[in-house]
């Protein structure tokens, strides 16, 4: 509960301007074929979506960065993915790594935020959780809890 405690402190250091030492961004996203959390290590240089965004847009076999290379081009997380495996898994939580972000929205978000992380010396983490129905909400609220603490300790 300490992130929970020391968040308005660095929510109002953000606002006021002070620096922040190190930056994290984390995306959460919904698997619904899944009943358990999965900590994605890289996103593809791919948009393949299975059906239009709610823009109704549906790349095909698109790189996301045409000057990245092409659609095989993998980014990977700086962060400790197997240190933070890790310590979820010591705490109950039915997690896994994945190499496989999809190639919907969640790999399309997480491949941007990754090059961007690269960029500006942040570092960034995709993690996808399942259906309330799979794991209910007040179990995926301890993990977000719990994924917060790991990334702090290892990120």
């Amino acid at each position: 509960m300490e992130i929970l405690r020391r968040s308005p402190v660095v929510a109002a250091d953000a606002f006021h301007g002070d620096e922040i030492e190190e930056e994290n961004d984390l995306h959460l996203g919904v698997n619904n074929g899944s009943a358990k959390f999965a900590i994605e290590r890289q996103a593809v240089n791919e948009a393949h979506f299975r059906c239009p965004d709610q823009l109704g847009w549906q790349p095909q076999r698109l790189p996301i960065v045409a000057e990245d290379g092409n659609i095989l081009k993998a980014k990977e997380t700086s962060c400790s993915t197997e240190s933070i495996f890790k310590s979820l898994k010591s705490k109950g939580f039915d997690v896994v790594l994945s190499d496989d972000a999809g190639r919907f929205v969640c790999n399309y978000v997480y491949y941007h935020s990754l090059r961007f992380a690269e960029q500006k010396g942040h570092k960034s983490l995709f993690v996808h959780v399942p259906l309330f129905s799979k794991i209910d909400e007040d179990t995926q609220m301890q993990f977000v809890v719990a994924l917060l603490e790991a990334i702090a300790a290892t990120c």
